[in-house]
C-alpha cells in the first residue's frame, strides 16, 4: 500500500525539509551524483531537493515518485522540456527503457517499504536497472530503542514563517508496533491561512530495520557487493552511528 504525501503536507514540503535535512544528507547525495559520469536515477524525487540541484549543475539525471501531489510541484520548478525525466512510478515496479550508473534512493525511502516482499522486488528491480558496475545508495535511520518502545507524543519538529506574517508549525506523535517492525507516525500541520487557524493531520507507517537484517536483505538479492556506512560522512557502523547508508553495486 502506498502512503502519498497530501496535497498541504506536499506543500509545506520545502519549507520544512530545507531546514530539517538539506545540512544532514545534501552534500552526500548531491557529491554522489556529481561524480557519476552516466546517468543517474532518483527515486523518491518529491519536490526536487536533490533533484532540480543536480539538474542545474548538468547532471543527466531521472526521477521518479509515487506522489502526484510532489510531482506536480516539481514540475511547476521545471523547463517543459525536462518534464520527461520525471515519472510517477513505483520503485518495486517502475519500468523504464534506459540503464543508469548510480540509482539514489534518498531520505528514508526504502523505510516505507512495509512488506519484505516489496523490499525484494524493488532491490532486484533497481539492479535491472543499473549498468554493469553501476551503484545503488539508499539510506534508513538506526533505531533508537527507547522512542521504539515509548513512541512520541506531540513533539514540534518545525515551526516558522511561510510567508510573511503568516506561520505553519507541524507536530509529530509515533506508536509503535514492534511485532510488525513500524513506527506509526501521526504528523500535524497547524497554519495560518485567509485569517482562520487550519489543521491537517497524516498518518504514516515506515518499517524499521537493523544492521544484520539489512545485510540478509540484500544479500537475498541479486546484488554481490555491498556495503553498509554509518553516517552520510562515509564512518564505518559504530555504537555511535545513527544512520544505515546502504550502497550496493551491481
Amino acid at each position: 500500500m502506498a502512503y502519498e504525501y497530501p496535497d498541504t503536507f506536499a506543500r509545506f514540503y520545502d519549507l520544512i525539509y530545507h531546514q530539517l535535512r538539506d545540512s544532514a544528507d545534501s552534500a552526500f547525495y548531491i557529491g554522489e551524483i556529481r561524480k557519476t559520469k552516466g546517468r543517474v536515477l532518483e527515486i523518491g524525487t518529491g519536490t526536487g531537493r536533490f533533484f532540480t540541484t543536480a539538474l542545474g549543475e548538468g547532471a543527466d539525471i531521472y526521477g521518479l515518485d509515487i506522489s502526484p501531489s510532489m510531482m506536480n510541484l516539481l514540475r511547476g520548478k521545471l523547463d517543459k522540456k525536462d518534464h520527461s525525466r520525471i515519472i510517477l512510478q513505483s520503485i518495486v515496479d517502475f519500468r523504464l527503457n534506459m540503464k543508469f550508473d548510480l540509482i539514489v534512493a534518498p531520505f528514508r525511502v526504502f523505510m516505507h517499504l512495509i512488506e519484505k516482499e516489496d523490499q525484494i522486488k524493488a532491490i532486484n528491480n533497481v539492479y535491472l536497472h543499473l549498468k554493469r558496475g553501476g551503484r545503488f545508495i539508499f539510506d534508513a535511520f538506526i533505531p533508537d530503542l527507547k522512542a521504539l518502545l515509548n513512541g512520541i507524543t506531540n513533539q514540534t519538529d518545525f515551526n516558522g514563517e511561510y510567508e510573511p506574517g503568516k506561520r505553519v508549525k507541524r507536530t509529530v506523535s509515533t506508536r509503535p508496533d514492534l511485532i510488525n517492525q513500524l513506527i506509526n507516525i501521526d504528523f500535524l500541520l497547524e497554519w495560518d491561512e485567509d485569517g482562520e487557524k487550519k489543521q491537517e493531520h497524516w498518518f504514516t507507517p515506515l518499517r524499521y530495520f537493523f544492521r544484520y537484517e539489512l545485510e540478509h536483505l540484500v544479500e537475498r538479492s541479486d546484488f554481490k557487493y555491498y556495503k553498509i556506512l554509518g553516517d552520510f560522512h562515509g564512518n564505518e557502523l559504530n555504537e555511535d552511528s545513527k544512520e544505515f547508508i546502504v550502497i550496493c553495486q551491481k
